[in-house]
C-alpha cells in the first residue's frame, strides 16, 4: 500500500487520572525522525512512546505532543524540595547583591522551576498505559490519513507513467523514418562531393551512424523502469526509496535520448518526457 508521509492526527481519551490528548504532525523526511513533547509526569516514559512510533511508522519527521490535564481526585499530595529553594533564594541574594539591589523574590515564580514540586509516590504506571494506547489509536488514524493520500498520489503516478509510455511508443513509431531521413541525407552529402561512394565504405558509414544514433536500448529501459513503477506502487512494502531510484534512472534514460537525438519531435519526446518525470520525482519524495 502506497502511503503519503504528511499526515495529521489528533486522539483524546479521559478517565480516572484525568485527560490525555496526542497530537500527532507528520511530514515528509528522508528517514524517520521522532520528536516528544511530554509532559513532566511522563517523561520517564519517552523512550517507550517511541518504540510505538517505531513500530507503526517507517519513515517521516513526526512531531509527538501529549497533554495532559489531571483529574482532581488524581492530583496526589505534592512536596517542595526545601533543598532546591534555599539554593534558588541564595543565588537570588547573590544575583540581586551583584546588582547593587534588593532580591525581589516572587514566591509563585519559584514554585514554576523544575523539580521544586513533585508529587508524593505518584504512580504513574496507569497513566503510561493508558497515553500508550491512545498513542496507538492516534498513528492508527495517522496512517488511515497518510494511505488516503498515498493513494492519491499513485493515482497521480499511474497517470504519468502511461504517459511516458505513449511518448515512448511515440519515439518507437518514428525510428524507422528518421532513419531512412539519415541514410538519404548521408547520400546526399557523399553525392555533393561528387565521385562513386565505396559501397563498402559506405555500408560501414551507415553502421556508425546507425550505431551512433541508436535509443533502442534507452526506449527498452524506459519501458522497463515504468513496469517497475508500477510493480512497486501495487506492492505491499514501502516503496518510497525504491521509486526514488527509479526516478533517477528515468531522468538518465531520457537525457540519454535527447542527447543522441537527430530529430526534432524526438527531442521534444525527450523534453516532455523530462518534464513528466520531474512531476513523479515530486510526487514521489512524499511517498513512504
Amino acid at each position: 500500500m502506497i502511503r503519503s508521509m504528511t499526515g495529521f492526527a489528533r486522539r483524546e481519551q479521559s478517565g480516572p487520572w484525568g485527560t490525555l490528548t496526542w497530537e500527532l504532525r507528520a511530514v515528509n523526511h528522508r528517514y524517520l525522525e521522532i520528536g516528544c513533547r511530554l509532559p513532566e509526569e511522563l517523561r520517564s516514559a519517552e523512550n517507550d512512546f517511541r518504540q510505538v512510533v517505531n513500530a507503526a511508522l517507517r519513515r517521516g519527521k513526526v512531531d509527538c505532543t501529549l497533554n495532559y490535564r489531571p483529574a482532581s481526585e488524581a492530583l496526589g499530595e505534592i512536596e517542595i524540595d526545601a533543598a532546591l529553594v534555599a539554593q534558588l533564594l541564595n543565588r537570588a541574594r547573590d544575583i540581586a547583591a551583584l546588582a547593587g539591589q534588593t532580591a525581589a523574590i516572587d514566591p509563585l515564580e519559584l514554585l514554576r522551576w523544575p523539580g521544586v514540586v513533585r508529587d508524593r509516590d505518584a504512580d504513574v504506571t496507569p497513566l503510561v498505559a493508558a497515553a500508550q494506547t491512545i498513542l496507538v489509536d492516534a498513528l492508527k488514524v495517522l496512517n488511515e490519513a497518510r494511505g488516503r493520500e498515498g493513494e492519491r498520489i499513485r493515482e497521480l503516478l499511474l497517470q504519468r507513467c502511461s504517459m511516458l509510455l505513449a511518448l515512448v511508443d511515440a519515439v518507437v513509431a518514428r525510428l524507422p523514418e528518421v532513419r531512412t531521413r539519415m541514410r538519404t541525407r548521408l547520400l546526399e552529402k557523399l553525392a555533393q562531393l561528387g565521385g562513386e561512394p565505396n559501397p563498402e565504405r559506405l555500408e560501414q558509414e551507415l553502421v556508425i551512424l546507425a550505431q551512433r544514433l541508436d535509443v533502442d536500448e534507452e526506449l527498452e529501459r524506459l519501458k522497463g523502469h515504468v513496469t517497475e513503477i508500477r510493480k512497486a506502487l501495487d506492492g505491499s512494502e514501502p516503496a518510497g526509496r525504491r521509486l526514488d531510484f527509479l526516478m533517477q534512472e528515468l531522468n538518465r534514460e531520457a537525457n540519454t535520448l535527447s542527447s543522441k537525438s537527430q530529430d526534432a519531435e524526438t527531442t521534444r519526446a525527450a523534453v516532455d518526457m523530462k518534464v513528466i518525470i520531474e512531476q513523479m520525482r515530486e510526487q514521489v519524495q512524499n511517498i513512504e
